[in-house]
């Protein structure tokens, strides 16, 4: 193995986490409307399991609301009932054509479980950046037991920590502007 592909392998890896950390963020209610909140909740629609979004339009009309306007109407009770059972903390109101989803204003202590939960998700993918750094130094310590010039295996575990650094400041401050958001009155 030579160090650009070990660095490599090493950047996706952590670029990976970056990208389902964010992914997981956005499932982060910050007390404001998005259509992101319904990813989970999933729906019958013709005897398949889809999610909201494939049975319905899903807008933002404004920022404290959320309307679904299934395709089908005889489908409106079916997406209220997931809605209700998916225990996201959002009760529907439907008029007969379209559900609507009030978001509620976050109290000071909600707020604070959800800085404590996005505290947790990025730490699961400090974990994965610091797991693949590893996997990097061990596989250039096994490259250079077969051969690397041990100077080049050096600047390899230098580059992979530099990595690490740079990966670490891109979640820091996807952290940061998430918790900035949620604490957002």
């Amino acid at each position: 193995m030579d160090t650009k592909t070990i660095l490599n392998d090493a950047s996706v890896r952590m670029q990976k986490a970056l990208d389902h950390l964010e992914e997981e963020l956005l499932n982060v209610r910050a007390g404001k409307a998005s259509p992101n909140v319904l990813n989970g909740v999933m729906v019958d629609y013709f005897g398949s399991q889809v999610p909201v979004s494939g049975a319905a339009s899903v807008t933002v009309p404004d920022a404290k609301t959320i309307l679904i306007q299934p395709w089908d109407k005889n489908m409106i009770r079916t997406i209220e009932k997931a809605i209700v059972d998916s225990n996201i903390g959002l009760t529907p109101s439907n008029n007969g054509e379209q559900i609507r989803l009030s978001i509620p204003p976050l109290t000071e202590d909600r707020r604070k479980e959800l800085v404590k939960q996005v505290r947790s998700e990025a730490e699961t993918a400090r974990i994965s950046f610091r797991n693949a750094r590893r996997d990097a130094v061990e596989a250039f310590k096994k490259a250079q037991k077969e051969g690397m010039p041990e100077d080049e295996a050096k600047d390899g575990e230098t580059q992979t920590q530099k990595l690490l650094e740079k990966f670490t400041k891109l979640l820091d401050d996807t952290l940061n502007k998430k918790e900035k958001e949620i604490m957002t009155v």
